[in-house]
């Protein structure tokens, strides 16, 4: 391959949100639920500083996993003929999800390269699938490739490659300890699985201006 592009997000714009539609949530099943955990713990669901917290929580909760029953291929429903045979490259998106075993969150940044084959897509979907994937519960390593396989299925790309970073609350406030860790996960596919050199070239993108 020959000199490769690559664009930069300086983080996600906010708009990147707004096209995920909240699906039906049962909040007064999520207050009730609520003040049985406060309860539960030892606690009095009824003083001054906790007695809105089960609405907030429900509120919250409609909010962080707003991605469930949506379909994050309707972002990438438009496609656009162009014969652009080098690497599209869109790193540094932030994003941020919630692990399905603690229901703590975790949060980071995603590097999301693909080589199209006579397609691409407008670049600010891409944001938008990783927005909608993570807006439900997740581990990173099902979303990484949820990822990476919905664009290579749907863009019918010649490769796609994602790496995620992220930290995890279940580390860093609980458990171990330890913050300032960092979990990375990659997913490689199609001619970037297959060649090492692409694979080189692309992670080369994602990292060469990173000190």
């Amino acid at each position: 391959m020959a000199k490769s592009v690559a664009t930069k997000t300086n983080g996600v714009a906010p708009s990147v949100a707004e096209p995920i539609s909240p699906r039906a949530v049962d909040h007064e099943r999520i207050r009730r639920a609520v003040r049985e955990i406060l309860l539960a713990v030892g606690e009095d669901p009824d003083r001054e500083g906790l007695l809105d917290t089960p609405d907030r929580v429900a509120r919250m909760y409609a909010e962080v996993f707003r991605g469930i029953g949506c379909d994050p291929r309707e972002h990438l429903e438009t496609l656009f003929t162009q014969q652009y045979d080098e690497i599209v490259l869109i790193k540094d998106i932030r994003f941020e999800s919630f692990c399905e075993h603690h229901l703590l969150p975790f949060f980071g940044e995603a590097h999301v390269a693909y080589l199209p084959d006579g397609k691409i897509v407008g670049l600010s979907k891409i944001p938008r699938v990783v927005e909608a994937l993570s807006k439900r519960p997740q581990v990173q390593e099902r979303l990484t490739e949820e990822i990476a396989d919905l664009l290579m299925n749907e863009l019918g790309a010649r490769g796609v490659a994602v790496v995620m970073e992220a930290s995890h609350s279940c580390m860093t406030v609980r458990g171990v300890h330890k913050p300032g860790s960092v979990c990375m996960t990659s997913a490689m596919r199609g001619v970037f699985k297959e060649s090492m050199a692409s694979r080189s070239e692309v992670l080369s993108l994602i990292y060469g201006g990173k000190k």
